[in-house]
């Protein structure tokens, strides 16, 4: 059967909305084609670029009628790097249209119909990331760094990037050009040869620490104290320089080994009024700032009056679990990665947390565990990966039937799938608060609360 459209056609079309990649959809009699770079309620002529059995890609030829939340996007890179989604978007445009989505996939999958409250954003939209992984490649004998462009391993040479914190564009500026003059070369993803994988900057916000990564395919750094001494000229406030050795044929970027080269192993963050020690490969957030708004927003849902046992699911480092144990009699914290568990218990060490609990497993193994040895939950908190719950974790909530469930996602369809399981099951979603944690992408976090029904 044919489609509406064919491949090189030319057509005027409206959008109508955003995909969850953050691409423009307009609809030619019923077949959708998606368009990157254009926004809802904008009118554009189109190149057809491809044509699929249910829908197609497009490109604009001409804005016919542009959108009143259309800017002009201040990143001279935006048109190339796959980084950001959404710069040529007003940042309250973006923030609506996060709610609205949000909104969608709670009726559309999960057909929950709770109230989804604006979305909570930011005062200052840029500069937010703590965090930054740069891939290093060479190209006719030049160093690049940069981001890469969307959906593919080339990286776009940059000098700097408005969501990156200013340490990073001191390090795409200046390193590579140093690293030229030592003679260092950069990774060969295709050849498996050079030495210089990817270079992470990760920067403690309340405390202005910085530590630098570099990740190498070889145990051997050449020229190593003249790359250390280039760094801390780079980058004054640097406080821990170190490098991850990775010799595998792999898009991961991590390698298992880690040794310190200048100054400590870990940096320190503080969210609020708790302390975080973070290592190279330590999960945190990567927009502290929002992390607060986000955990704080749990932490109202878990509606804590100081007697409750909680239950955090998926804890990671212990980021939300020591949020919560200020407030709460007892929180137990249990994640599948070991290495995490054991941060987690030096963090809650480093603020002097004592009625706080980790265990590294698979939560819906250990949880029932702990219902059976009396040491069950009132409140039961997860924040899983992008793919959501695992069923069986579902299945031990609906089994143990804690009072109050706090649902932190970074997936708002995954979420959605999961509420209607638990809500089939017995819960009532009170309510849903969007957070924005990465402006000017496509990305949406959400908090959801739900109340086991009576």
């Amino acid at each position: 059967m044919s489609t509406p459209v064919q491949k090189n056609d030319r057509l005027t079309v409206t959008i109508e909305d955003l995909t969850h990649d953050g691409n423009g959809v307009a609809k030619v009699d019923g077949y959708p084609l998606f368009i990157q770079g254009a926004l809802p309620d904008e009118t554009a002529e189109v190149h057809v670029l491809k044509t699929l059995k249910n829908y197609g890609f497009a490109k604009i030829v001409r804005i016919t009628s542009p959108s009143p939340e259309r800017v002009d996007a201040p990143c001279e890179y935006f048109a190339q790097c796959g980084g950001c989604q959404l710069q040529h978007m007003t940042y309250e445009g973006q923030l609506k249209w996060k709610q609205k989505m949000v909104e969608n996939v709670m009726r559309r999958i999960g057909k929950i119909d709770a109230p989804v409250h604006a979305t909570k954003g930011m005062a200052e939209p840029w500069r937010y990331r703590n965090k930054a992984q740069i891939p290093f490649a060479e190209q006719d004998g030049r160093i690049m760094a940069g981001f890469y462009k969307t959906k593919s391993h080339d990286i776009v040479d940059m000098d700097r990037c408005l969501i990156q914190n200013t340490e990073s564009d001191a390090i795409l500026r200046d390193l590579k050009l140093e690293l030229q003059t030592l003679g260092i070369r950069p990774y060969n993803e295709e050849k498996h040869k050079g030495i210089l994988r990817h270079v992470v900057i990760r920067k403690g916000d309340a405390t202005n620490e910085v530590m630098v990564v570099l990740v190498t395919r070889t145990a051997a750094l050449p020229e190593k104290e003249a790359v250390i001494a280039a760094i801390r000229d780079i980058v004054p406030n640097v406080v821990s320089i170190v490098q991850n050795i990775n010799n595998k044929k792999t898009n991961v970027i991590f390698g298992e080994e880690t040794v310190v080269l200048f100054g400590k192993e870990t940096i320190v963050d503080t969210i609020g009024d708790v302390q975080f020690e973070i290592s190279a490969r330590s999960f945190y957030q990567v927009n502290a700032t929002q992390t607060e708004v986000l955990y704080k927003q749990a932490l109202d849902y878990a509606q804590l009056q100081g007697g409750e046992r909680v239950i955090d699911a998926y804890c990671g480092i212990g980021t939300i679990s020591l949020f919560l144990a200020q407030t709460a009699a007892h929180v137990a914290g249990v994640e599948i990665v070991p290495q995490a568990i054991e941060d987690a218990k030096r963090n809650a060490e480093l603020n002097g947390f004592t009625n706080t609990y980790f265990e590294a497993g698979a939560a819906e193994e250990v949880i029932p565990r702990w219902y059976k040895e009396g040491k069950g939950a009132d409140v039961l908190v997860v924040d899983p990966p992008r793919k959501g719950c695992d069923d069986a974790l579902l299945q031990t909530i609906l089994t143990q039937k804690p009072k109050r469930v706090v649902y932190v996602s970074c997936n708002p369809a995954t979420l959605a799938r999961d509420l209607r399981t638990l809500e089939d099951g017995g819960y009532k979603t009170q309510e849903v608060q969007p957070v924005d944690m990465f402006p000017h992408t496509a990305h949406c976090e959400a908090v959801a609360w739900l109340e086991l029904a009576d």
